[in-house]
């Protein structure tokens, strides 16, 4: 593990290795460790690009950002944010860009691939078409004051955190490198339980995006992955017109929302080739078939304990408590 770690920092600028040691930091999922930088636990090599993704990304006003907490619906909001904004380049749902390309290449998060240090693009960011839309699970206070300022629009999407944390607990468990045992449920939730994730605290980050969708309604669509669910076509209609590609009467009554989500469903994404046998990412290459697990509701219930659901709830409660914000996952839990 120390020669992994070496590793890492040996990707990292002098600067950010002197803003490393400065830092708290705790046992990583995925690497070596996490470290506490602007409120939220990140590896190393993702403050990095956290850094350099402050001090240089441009935001431009039509520029659209897809935001999320991992493991939260992100792929699925990835490819109807693409087929909405873009669907007068490809009106062809037989030859259309989500048959070829994962959702995540399409939208690329800015600090997992943008301004990764591995797979540094920021010479080809002026070269993208426009609308440009991209990805992040960087929480809303260390965005890059461009897009906080600009009108540059924001969908954040989030997930009741039952479902997320087991989500990410089983995804990170496929993916972890050699150098790291399996996570065991127990001490991964214990980690949760106290914020220790990447991006986490997750409650704070929801909360983030959560208050500046209520502040600035204009710039933030605050959506929840079980809403979404629940009724797709008035949801899909709801991210048209807030980015501001509305749907015409002509389009709706010929099908288009319709052809969108069937497009971009889990059950006809999961079957395309490249989501069965492409990778992504360039430092840590992830399959892409680990982004398509069940798309289910409810599914912590076949792994966590009552005492779990308990302490989880409790949490919850108490973090949420004054803002407003809940998810009926408090309902389900005390009728399973």
């Amino acid at each position: 593990m120390d020669e992994q770690k070496v590793s890492e920092e040996k990707k990292l600028s002098q600067d950010c290795k002197e803003l490393i040691i400065s830092l708290p930091r705790e046992k990583g999922w995925l690497t070596s460790y996490l470290y506490l930088f602007q409120g939220f636990w990140y590896s190393s090599t993702e403050i990095q690009a956290i850094n350099t993704f402050q001090n240089h990304f441009q935001a431009k006003d039509n520029d659209i950002v897809v935001a999320s907490v991992p493991k939260s619906g992100t792929t699925w909001l990835k490819a109807l944010t693409f087929a909405i904004v873009k669907r007068q380049y490809f009106p062809s749902f037989e030859n259309h860009p989500l048959l070829v390309f994962n959702p995540h290449e399409l939208v690329p998060p800015f600090e997992l691939v943008i301004y990764d240090e591995t797979n540094w693009q920021v010479h080809e960011l002026p070269k993208m078409p426009e609308p440009r839309i991209f990805g992040t699970h960087i929480p809303f206070t260390s965005l890059a004051k461009s897009i906080r300022e600009s009108n540059t629009k924001i969908i954040y999407i989030c997930r009741n955190l039952f479902d997320t944390f087991i989500s990410t607990w089983l995804f990170v468990n496929k993916i972890v490198p050699e150098f790291l045992p399996r996570l065991p449920l127990e001490e991964a939730f214990e980690r949760y339980c106290k914020g220790i994730i990447g991006f986490g605290p997750s409650w704070n980050h929801i909360l983030g995006y959560w208050r500046e969708s209520i502040a600035r309604p204009d710039k933030v669509l605050f959506l929840k992955y079980e809403d979404i669910k629940e009724d797709v076509v008035f949801n899909v209609k709801k991210i048209a017109e807030f980015l501001g590609y509305p749907f015409t009467k002509e389009e709706e009554s010929s099908g288009i929302i319709e052809n969108i989500i069937k497009l971009c469903s889990f059950e006809n994404m999961k079957e395309l080739k490249v989501n069965k046998c492409g990778t992504m990412g360039k430092g840590r290459t992830i399959e892409n078939k680990y982004f398509f697990r069940k798309a289910e509701i409810g599914d912590w219930v076949n792994y966590l304990s009552p005492l779990m659901v308990e302490k989880l709830s409790k949490i919850i409660e108490e973090k949420l408590s004054g803002s407003d914000l809940s998810f009926r996952v408090y309902e389900l839990n005390h009728c399973t």
